[in-house]
């Protein structure tokens, strides 16, 4: 697939079959998701792939600060990806300070771009995935044993999608872009 192309035909999945993606098909997802840049290539971005359905069960239930939404897909996916990040990393100096006026939030940013690499590489693998946002962290992080110097960033149910996926209207280049 041409980057433009997967760009273009990469869609949020929500509803996935039962076949699990296999740890190789993940490897790879992670190897190509590894190149998104990061702050002063710090590669802040972790990968840790939720299969137990029980742990699966447990972060629907009690971890999606009563979105039913979001409860009902981590529910319906083989597998949840928590992507976390590295704390006081990104944006951050190694004294500790900030050399960016977005402080804190870089960390996010960097997230946001290993998020979106990740799904454009497994788009391109065949696999269907979809980033969450509404989650409670800490119980999440206690419910996967993260690590203290650890956040988690997003939320990604993986899988096949179990039906074709229309394209999504989007606003017109002359509405998003400016030149002065």
């Amino acid at each position: 697939m041409e980057l433009l192309e997967g760009i273009r035909t990469r869609r949020s999945v929500r509803s996935f079959t039962d076949e699990k993606v296999s740890h190789e098909t993940l490897e790879k997802i992670v190897d190509s998701a590894r190149m998104a840049p990061s702050w002063k290539n710090s590669q802040t971005a972790r990968y840790v792939v939720v299969e137990d359905r029980d742990i699966l069960n447990k972060i629907a239930a009690e971890a999606t600060l009563g979105f039913e939404h979001n409860k009902e897909i981590i529910e319906g996916a083989p597998a949840l990806v928590v992507l976390t990040s590295i704390a006081m990393r990104s944006g951050y100096e190694r004294d500790g300070s900030f050399t960016t006026s977005k402080g804190q939030g870089w960390e996010m940013f960097d997230a946001g771009i290993a998020a979106q690499t990740f799904c454009l590489a497994a788009h391109e693998a065949g696999v269907g995935s979809v980033i969450l946002g509404i989650f409670d962290d800490t119980k999440v992080a206690e419910l996967i044993g993260l690590p203290e110097n650890q956040n988690v960033s997003a939320l990604i149910p993986i899988g096949y999608s179990d039906k074709e996926l229309p394209e999504v209207p989007r606003k017109a280049v002359a509405d998003l872009l400016k030149f002065i």
